[in-house]
């Protein structure tokens, strides 16, 4: 552990002289070519031994900043999210050059002809032949040999996190039991109420001699309604509604959709009444309960697939974080702006 300390301290010794001479001979880190002669690119970012270029920054934001830049924001504001979608960027780009190294220390590996495959079962989902593939890449600026490149490090990534995250991750019973006691509300049995309504609307800014109107004309129908009357057919002649042809047939709720005012209208109606006229947001309405569906609970074996899924799923991205976070720490890295 000393000896560790000791490296790292050393390592960042050398970066930090490395870095004042780059300055003051510079003004800014760079990157020079094969031959030393010219200066073809600038360091954003050091990872151990390993730099992150502006060019790669670079081409990793630009669809990002494109997106923002068509979405008419004012300058500042623009400022602001491109200032941040480039500090997330290169954090990815950091998290990905570490996810590198530690493919590297771990020899994990991947075939040419393992890249074959991922590249055929790709074009096959997409109904790409090998040419269409090709022309779609040269689109977006790539070569064949890019994307392949790509792919491969997607895959290495995928493979060094099942290796080091995912394969530590242990779902109990008990754990799964806590997460359905705890959600016990969703996999619950629910009611659904087939609803009928008749509606007349109010136009916006009527007097009140007009609203008073509207409402004579509908405590009408109730009156017939309470009188035996139909409510498919009453439904059918008087209701404003693109449903009056169907009955005021609005279909199936669950109660917790409704709105309050609803809500309390018909909790505690049964099945063939109707509620009184109600004054709502759209109009004068009165509703009608066709009918009241319960759906059955879900029990814990029932649920149990999809909630381990669900506990998998959080989990690996706590213990992803965890993990990179911990390399990070391991890891000499200096940022520079």
């Amino acid at each position: 552990m000393r000896s560790r300390f000791f490296k790292k301290i050393k390592i960042e010794s050398i970066y930090c002289i490395i870095y004042t001479l780059f300055f003051c001979v510079f003004g800014y880190p760079f990157v020079i070519d094969a031959k030393g002669a010219e200066i073809v690119d600038r360091i954003v970012a050091v990872v151990n031994d390993e730099v992150i270029t502006l060019i790669e920054l670079n081409n990793t934001l630009k669809p990002y900043m494109e997106k923002i830049r068509s979405l008419g924001y004012l300058p500042e504001k623009e400022q602001e999210l491109l200032f941040k979608v480039r500090k997330d960027m290169l954090d990815r780009l950091v998290n990905q050059k570490i996810e590198d190294q530690e493919i590297k220390r771990s020899k994990v590996e991947i075939s040419e002809e393992q890249i074959d495959k991922t590249i055929e079962r790709i074009k096959e989902t997409n109904y790409l032949t090998d040419e269409q593939l090709r022309a779609a890449l040269a689109k977006d600026g790539f070569t064949m040999e890019e994307y392949r490149r790509k792919i491969k490090d997607q895959i290495l990534r995928e493979r060094l996190v099942n290796l080091k995250v995912k394969s530590k991750i242990v779902i109990t019973k008990e754990d799964i039991k806590a997460y359905y006691e705890k959600h016990i509300k969703e996999y619950g049995g629910k009611q659904k109420y087939h609803l009928r309504n008749i509606i007349m609307k109010v136009p916006l800014f009527s007097d009140s001699e007009k609203k008073l109107e509207t409402k004579v004309k509908m405590d009408e129908i109730l009156e017939k309604l309470k009188a035996g009357e139909s409510f498919e057919a009453l439904a059918a002649k008087h209701s404003e509604s693109p449903a009056a042809s169907d009955g005021g047939d609005l279909g199936e709720f669950e109660f917790d959709t409704l709105s309050p005012q609803l809500q309390k209208a018909i909790e505690k109606i049964k099945p063939g009444e109707f509620t009184p006229v109600l004054d709502t947001d759209q109009g004068y309405q009165i509703f009608f309960i066709e009918e009241i569906l319960s759906t059955p609970v879900k029990t814990l074996e029932e649920m149990s697939p999809e909630i381990e899924r669900i506990l998998f799923n959080e989990n690996i991205d706590n213990k992803y974080q965890a993990w990179i976070e911990d390399l990070r720490k391991q890891a000499v890295i200096k940022i520079i702006q």
